[in-house]
């Protein structure tokens, strides 16, 4: 089973195009969407992260807003809140895997915002990058309700640039002409993948 790792910054259109992937019957996982479910009522961060920091919680679950007042900003914090979310995040995708397995897949992707920023492009043996120009990223992103610039540049500090991931990525997805042309991409990664293609060995 190929693992292939999705990415791309803020308002290129990542979430488009791993719905694309999905719709071609590849099975998507999605890790801000795992940390959704860890946080919500039930979820099984909640109690740690209560006891780790305090009133974070709000009818029965974490409440996003308090949780980032606790942490940004606090090396140290945010090193305790990665040390409780990051296993129970890893432990819901280890079971996605026994599921997509247990399906017969032959390639998953991994939906991960923060790919390169976390290392995390070493374990796959694809790399994905959404991208988009920077003019139509700006207008998407603050067309968002509550966006602000300053909140954009913000987000944007934190990631690695779209240039790099670029020149980083196996394959790039270019969302600028619309869905249907983002889905071709699509079926021709999957196509491409599936001939026999593995990354280039990379020069010594």
């Amino acid at each position: 089973m190929m693992l292939v790792g999705l990415t791309g910054s803020i308002g290129m259109g990542k979430s488009t195009t791993a719905r694309l992937f999905a719709e071609e019957g590849t099975p998507v996982y999605d890790a801000d969407a795992a940390v959704h479910q860890l946080y919500a009522r039930g979820g099984a961060a909640v109690a740690p992260l209560e006891e780790e920091f305090g009133d974070v919680v709000v009818d029965g679950a974490i409440d996003r807003e308090r949780l980032s007042a606790r942490v940004v900003g606090d090396p140290d914090a945010m090193k305790r809140l990665e040390a409780i979310v990051h296993p129970l995040v890893g432990a819901s995708r280890v079971g996605f895997f026994e599921a997509a397995r247990a399906s017969g897949a032959d390639i998953v992707v991994l939906d991960i915002p923060l790919l390169f920023e976390t290392g995390g492009e070493k374990a796959m043996a694809a790399v994905v990058v959404v991208s988009a120009p920077a003019d139509m990223q700006r207008e998407r992103v603050l067309a968002r309700p509550g966006m602000t610039a300053e909140k954009f540049e913000a987000i944007l500090a934190r990631q690695t640039p779209d240039a790099e991931k670029r020149a980083r990525a196996d394959f790039v997805i270019d969302t600028s002409r619309g869905v249907d042309h983002a889905r071709d991409q699509v079926r021709e990664v999957l196509a491409t993948l599936r001939s026999g293609w593995t990354r280039p060995a990379e020069p010594r």
